[in-house]
This record gives C-alpha cells, sequence and structure tokens, in this order.
C-alpha cells in the first residue's frame, strides 16, 4: 500500500510542476466537444463528460501498464 501511495504522490507532484511551470499545456481540459457548461444569471453548471472519458481511458492503460 505504501508503495501505490508513493506513485500517486510521484503523480500529484508532476501535475503540480506541470500547472505551475506550464499551465497553458492542460488548457484544452473542459473544453472539448462534449463537456456540457450552462451558465444561467443564478449559477453555473458545468459537467466534463468527454474530459472525464479521456481521463479514464489514459488512468486505465496506466494501471493496466503497472499491474503487468
Amino acid at each position: 500500500m505504501a508503495r501505490w501511495f508513493m506513485i500517486i504522490g510521484a503523480v500529484f507532484l508532476i501535475i503540480g510542476a506541470l500547472l505551475h511551470y506550464t499551465p497553458w499545456t492542460l488548457n484544452w481540459f473542459g473544453k472539448l466537444p462534449g463537456d456540457i457548461s450552462i451558465e444561467k444569471a443564478h449559477g453555473k453548471v458545468f459537467i466534463p463528460i468527454t474530459s472525464m472519458l479521456i481521463v479514464s481511458i489514459v488512468l486505465t492503460i496506466i494501471i493496466n501498464l503497472f499491474k503487468r
């Protein structure tokens, strides 16, 4: 279990450094076709369907690579 925490921590460290030093690299996230954004006078609803599908596929591939 400690190994997984170290891997997750390293992934968060890489994502944090990426967002801090090059914020434009993840500028596409949430703006893909299929991401729903509804803005009204009283509030805003954002449902990133396509972005979450991409994240799910990438995480599935990474986890399957580590299992083998």
